[in-house]
């Protein structure tokens, strides 16, 4: 199970690079477009944004310390899913999501010194955001799925 996530986790950081270089090369242009609307109801589109901070631009400009916090936490759940390579499939897919944003977030910050942002929710106010924080909130969302819910019914099963 472990070279399936990592094989998970590569093809979603390339689907997060692929989508962040149509970002720059076609939206960083226009600047925004159309994405999902409803007759006059804007539901999502894109918008081009470079974001020199986190989540909501928290720690704006602090771009060392956003490097060193994401390394730590990509080794730390790389190390939580290489410790026991019995862990189950739901919980080593969930820690590749994870660990897939952080890296693909991670390559941005390195390079180029800010992250990618393009997907904008237009039906209320929202931030904007890219694929690989989705990835990072989806697979933290089932990660605590898994420790709350399913780790302890795993644990009785397997021991």
């Amino acid at each position: 199970m472990l070279v399936i996530s990592i094989i998970i986790a590569a093809v979603l950081i390339a689907v997060d690079q692929c989508i962040k270089y149509w970002a720059v090369t076609d939206l960083m242009p226009v600047g925004t477009k159309d994405f999902i609307k409803f007759g006059n109801v804007d539901i999502l589109g894109f918008h081009y944004v470079e974001n020199t901070g986190a989540a909501f631009s928290s720690f704006s400009g602090a771009r060392v310390f956003l490097i060193v916090l994401t390394s730590l936490m990509i080794i730390a759940l790389s190390v939580w899913a290489v410790r026991d390579k019995n862990k189950h499939p739901f919980m080593m897919v969930s820690t590749a999501a994870v660990i897939a944003g952080g890296v693909a977030n991670l390559i941005d910050r390195v390079r180029l010194g800010y992250v990618i942002d393009y997907f904008e929710v237009r039906i209320f106010n929202f931030a904007i955001f890219n694929f690989a924080d989705v990835c990072v909130v989806l697979g933290a969302i089932c990660l605590v799925v898994y420790i709350v819910f399913m780790d302890k019914k795993v644990s009785e099963r397997n021991g």
